[in-house]
């Protein structure tokens, strides 16, 4: 019972100390994206050399941080014991140059990783016992929760991602208390938390509709699947490719940069919100949008810049289900809302999460729809995550 008690206080600490982190690394990234959104032209021909500052830093200062959630899974599984609190200011600050010279990248694995650095040092501190599980658990939904303020969406993401197939339940408790205590405390100091009220309802007694939600399911399903094994693929050939790190980011990132100005005006850097804006405000959306932000995602990631995959896929997921939504002749919004929720779902090889993201970005009146789309993303999906490290339950 005392250590029930720890885990309680310690996850009230965990909860403001990372919300409080979430909320400055979040407003300062939306200051340098609307900076670089206006500036894009003189920013964006310097990425080559933002990428080798990020390469340096990491090597310069804590080379072992670039493990990034690999580092954070494979002590989850004890195959290892530590996490370099060098990780924090490297991943922040790596993620902000790759955004502001105009990366295509996320942000959730920078929350994710702080989170789970801060739990894990502070459960070896106060030497709790199995504090390797419960406390990095809570971290990783701290660092969720604080960044995108969706806590249900973040606990069940941090106990079901680890191991696909297998909820860590006993990190409920702590889990849930960190991150409602991140999510209150990150909006308490001004981040804005993205989320739609979806006014159109889907009717599940129709064959037309019925059919409807199993092409999206399909197509969500695929699209995550794709990005997650194509992300796996050219991480490990552009390292095979380009052995060194200086020019692999270096020479990689040139005609990146070129086919990010060339391309709409940057449209597919940065984070993805503006073709998120884009699908829930009847703005253009291109039928090509989710594919060029997911290859260009991947190209950004795989080379060595630093981010996350989550908004990215969120953003693919919604440009695509507007385009979906129109051939099927449903409310493009909605099926927007569908996509975001589980394109995600497929890509990081979750089920629980996807579904309680639609429920707090969406509202809860399409529960069903989200439910059947997410599931049939999930199996989709075929257990392909973006997370290398992820364990799988062999039954």
């Amino acid at each position: 019972m005392k250590n029930i008690y720890k885990h309680i206080f310690l996850a009230l600490v965990v909860g403001l100390i990372v919300g409080a982190i979430d909320a400055l690394f979040g407003r300062v990234l939306i200051w340098i994206t609307d900076f670089r959104t206006i500036h894009y032209l003189w920013l964006l021909p310097f990425l080559p050399l933002a990428g080798l500052l990020i390469t340096w830093l990491y090597h310069r200062f804590n080379k072992e941080s670039l493990g990034g959630m690999t580092l954070i899974f494979e002590t989850r599984l004890d195959k290892r014991k530590d996490i370099p609190l060098a990780l924090i200011p490297l991943v922040m600050v790596g993620t902000w140059i790759t955004h502001l010279f105009g990366g295509s990248a996320g942000r959730e694995g920078v929350a994710v990783q702080i989170g789970a650095t801060i739990s894990h040092w502070l459960g070896k501190k106060c030497h709790l016992p199995d504090n390797s599980k419960i406390l990095l658990v809570t971290g990783m939904a701290a660092g969720f929760a604080g960044l995108f303020q969706t806590p249900l969406a973040a606990t069940f993401f941090a106990m079901e991602v680890v191991i696909a197939g297998y909820l860590d339940v006993y990190a409920l408790l702590p889990a849930i208390l960190a991150s409602y205590v991140a999510c209150f405390t990150s909006s308490f100091l001004g981040l804005p938390k993205f989320a739609i009220d979806l006014q159109s309802t889907l009717s599940l007694h129709s064959v037309h509709v019925i059919g409807s939600i199993l092409i999206l399911g399909i197509a969500f399903g695929l699209t995550g699947r794709l990005f997650a094994s194509v992300l796996a693929k050219a991480k490990t050939w552009m390292k095979h490719a380009f052995p060194n790190p200086y020019r692999r980011i270096g020479l990689v990132s040139i005609p990146l940069a070129i086919v990010l100005i060339l391309l709409f005006g940057g449209r597919y850097s940065g984070l993805g919100i503006n073709l998120i804006t884009n699908s829930f405000t009847h703005q253009t959306i291109y039928a090509w949008d989710w594919i060029l932000k997911l290859g260009l995602t991947i190209l950004t990631l795989s080379i060595g810049f630093q981010g996350g995959e989550v908004t990215p896929l969120f953003s693919i997921g919604a440009s695509l289900g507007v385009v979906l939504g129109s051939l099927l002749g449903l409310d493009p919004l909605l099926c927007a809302a569908l996509g975001y929720a589980a394109v995600f779902g497929s890509a990081t090889n979750t089920l629980l999460a996807p579904i309680f993201i639609g429920l707090e970005v969406f509202g809860g009146v399409n529960m069903i729809p989200f439910t059947l789309v997410c599931i049939i993303a999930y199996l989709v999906n075929g257990n392909h995550s973006i997370y290398t490290a992820q364990s799988k339950v062999i039954y």
